[in-house]
C-alpha cells in the first residue's frame, strides 16, 4: 500500500508531520510521497514547501518527495485538469514513476474540492482518502456538493486540535471520522521547525530578549474585501491592541502579498506611541516566528496563527477588524467568514463563546447558514442555538436577510409569496403563484377603471 500526500502549505505539511509521528495515520507497506504544491499565484516568486529551508526536516518523514509544479509545467497545478480519457494511462505512469506498483493506494489531501487534489482523487479512483486539515478553514463546511462517488472514499478529516473540545464540519455530514491531532504532538513539531529555521534575520529578532508583541498582516485589501485605507486603519488598531500588553518592541510580519504602505502605516503607529519597532519580512510562518520571539502577544486580523499560538504556548492574542469583516465578506458562503468567526468570537472582551461548547454551537450555526443544503443536518442546532440569542447577537454573526432566507429565528415573518411556497408540492405552489398573481392582475385592473371612472 502506497500513500500519497498532496500538500500546499506550511500548516498543512506541519499537520500531517504530527500525525505521523502521533501513529494516527496507518504504516505503508510501500512508500509514502510527499506531493508537494506551491499553488501561489505566482510559484515562481513563492518558495514551495518542498523548497523551503525551515521545512526541509519534516521532509524525512517522507520516502520520497516530488514537486508537482515541475511535473505538470508549464501550467500551474491548481489548473492542472487532464482528460478523463488521459487518466489511466497517467496512473500508470505515475505509478510506475514513483515505484507504487499495481498495489493499493491512499491518499492524504489538502483542498479535495479543487485541482489538484481533485485531480488525484479521479487519477485514484479507487484510492481511500484522509483529509489534511489546514487550519481554521477546516472548520468550514465544503463550499461546493461534491459527488457522491468521491465524498463515499473519505474516511478520515486530520486536524491541529487547536480548539479543543471543537469539531471540525468539513465533511462531517458525510460520517467522515474527526482525526485530531494531539496537541502536544503539533507543539514538537512547531517547536522542531523553529529550532532548526535558518533565517538570519528571524535569529537577529530572537537574539533580543525585549517583551515582544508579534503583529500579522494580511493582504484583504487586494482580495477586495476592505479598502486600501480600511486596511490601514486595521493595522493600525493591530498597533492600539499590541500596546495593552506593554511591549518593549513590536515585530511586524507583514503578508507577503501586501503592499508596502501597509508595513510603512504600522511602523508610523508604533512610533507615535514611542515603541521600538521592527519589520521581518522573512518567509518562516507565524507560529514559528511567534515561538522563536516569546511573545507575549500575537495580534492579527483573522489569521489561523492567532488561536495557534494560544493553544500551543498559551500565548494571549487580540484582533482587529473583524466586526468589519463579518459586514463586508459576500456572498455570505465566503470561505473566510468561519474562520473570521472563529477568531471574532476568541477575541471579543468578555466573550460568550469562551467554552468550546458554545463555541461549537456557534460555528454550527454560521456553517448552517452559509451552506444549508450540504449541512442541512445542522439546522436544528442552528434554530435552537439562534432561538436563544440577543437580537443583536444574531445580527452580529447572522444578518436578518440570511435569518429570513433560510427562515431561522430572527428573520422577518414570511410574506404571502413565501408562505406559498412553503404549502404543497411543486406543481401545486406554481399553481397557486399563477392564481395568485392573476388575482393580483385583477385587482389592479378593477382599480384602474375605479381611478378612471369606469365600472
Amino acid at each position: 500500500m502506497t500513500q500519497i500526500f498532496v500538500l500546499n502549505s506550511a500548516y498543512g505539511l506541519m499537520t500531517a508531520a504530527a500525525a505521523l509521528d502521533a501513529g494516527l495515520l496507518p504504516a505503508p507497506t510501500g512508500p509514502r510521497i510527499l506531493l508537494a504544491v506551491n499553488a501561489a499565484r505566482v510559484p515562481e516568486t513563492s518558495t514551495g514547501i518542498d523548497e523551503s529551508a525551515h521545512l526541509h526536516g519534516l521532509l524525512g518523514r517522507f520516502d520520497r518527495v516530488e514537486s508537482l509544479n515541475a511535473l505538470v509545467a508549464p501550467a500551474p497545478p491548481v489548473q492542472w485538469s487532464p482528460a478523463a480519457d488521459d487518466l489511466p494511462t497517467l496512473e500508470r505512469l505515475l505509478r510506475r514513476a514513483w515505484g507504487a506498483g499495481d498495489g493499493p493506494v491512499e491518499l492524504y489531501l489538502q483542498s479535495p474540492q479543487v485541482p489538484p487534489s481533485r485531480t488525484l482523487a479521479m487519477l485514484f479512483p479507487g484510492a481511500p482518502i484522509t483529509i489534511i486539515g489546514d487550519g481554521l478553514m477546516t472548520y468550514s463546511p465544503i463550499r461546493d456538493r461534491m459527488p457522491a462517488a468521491l465524498t463515499g472514499r473519505i474516511r478520515e478529516v486530520a486536524y491541529a486540535d487547536v480548539l479543543p473540545g471543537v469539531e471540525p464540519l468539513l465533511f462531517a455530514e458525510t460520517g467522515a471520522r474527526r482525526l485530531p491531532v494531539p496537541l502536544e504532538r503539533f507543539r514538537s513539531i512547531v517547536e522542531e521547525v523553529a529550532a532548526t529555521a535558518d533565517d538570519p534575520e528571524l535569529d537577529a529578532l530572537a537574539a533580543s530578549a525585549a517583551p515582544t508583541v508579534l503583529i500579522l498582516g494580511q493582504y484583504l485589501a487586494d482580495l477586495g474585501l476592505v479598502s486600501s485605507a480600511e486596511e490601514s486603519a486595521m493595522q493600525e488598531e493591530m498597533v492600539d491592541r499590541a500596546l495593552a500588553w506593554s511591549p518593549r518592541r513590536i515585530v511586524f510580519k507583514p503578508h507577503p502579498s501586501a503592499a508596502p504602505s501597509i508595513a510603512a502605516a504600522v511602523v508610523e503607529r508604533a512610533r507615535r506611541h514611542g515603541v521600538e519597532i521592527e519589520v521581518y519580512d522573512g518567509d518562516v510562518p507565524a507560529e514559528i516566528v511567534a515561538a522563536r520571539l516569546r511573545t507575549v502577544g500575537v495580534v492579527a486580523g483573522f489569521s489561523t496563527a492567532l488561536p495557534t499560538v494560544h493553544a500551543l504556548f498559551g500565548t494571549p492574542i487580540a484582533s482587529a477588524g473583524n466586526e468589519l469583516l463579518l459586514r463586508r465578506l459576500r456572498p455570505y458562503e465566503n470561505g473566510n467568514r468561519i474562520p473570521v468567526t472563529i477568531v471574532d468570537a476568541l477575541t471579543r472582551d468578555d466573550t460568550p463563546y469562551a467554552s468550546p461548547t458554545r463555541l461549537q454551537h456557534l460555528i454550527e450555526t454560521v456553517g448552517y447558514a452559509m451552506q444549508p443544503r450540504i449541512a442541512a443536518h445542522l439546522r436544528p442546532r442552528a434554530e435552537a442555538f439562534l432561538a436563544d440569542l440577543a437580537p443583536a447577537e444574531r445580527a452580529h454573526y447572522v444578518p436578518e436577510r440570511r435569518l429570513t432566507e433560510l427562515g431561522l429565528p430572527g428573520g422577518r415573518p414570511p410574506g404571502p409569496v413565501a408562505r406559498l411556497l412553503a404549502r404543497g408540492g411543486v406543481a401545486g405552489r406554481l399553481e397557486e403563484l399563477r392564481l395568485t398573481f392573476r388575482g393580483a392582475g385583477r385587482r389592479a385592473a378593477r382599480a384602474w377603471r375605479a381611478l378612471e371612472g369606469r365600472r
